[in-house]
């Protein structure tokens, strides 16, 4: 099962990424910017996802992730860490909320995190 650790662990090995507290939560953040949160007890973290596709992976996966009331007007999904398959799964989930976060530079200086590219 996929814990807090792992979140920590897998945020943390990503580029410019550092650990601060914010509204009594641990909050993940690129560049000074936030990509994730473990909020509450810890047994989910909160993303940045595109609204459209935020709707459609809690449509299609409503075991997995969610939409939290105060969250609905911005683009954040909940995820569930129970209901991931596995770490990779999770540094997926991780490395795509970076992409949006991260500036410019880095993302050129480290594609191999971003969205697949077509052939």
């Amino acid at each position: 099962m996929t814990t807090s650790d792992d979140v920590r662990t897998h945020a943390l090995a990503l580029p410019e990424t550092a650990e601060k507290i914010a509204w009594s939560m641990p909050t993940f953040r690129v560049a000074g910017k936030m990509f994730a949160t473990l909020p509450e007890d810890e047994t989910s973290m909160a993303v940045r996802c595109p609204k459209e596709e935020r709707d459609e992976l809690v449509l299609a996966e409503p075991e997995k992730f969610w939409i939290a009331d105060h969250e609905a007007m911005f683009a954040w999904v909940r995820v569930r860490l129970s209901a991931l398959e596995d770490t990779a799964e999770l540094r997926d989930i991780l490395a795509d909320s970076w992409w949006q976060s991260a500036p410019s530079r880095l993302l050129e200086a480290h594609p191999e995190l971003g969205p697949p590219t077509a052939d």
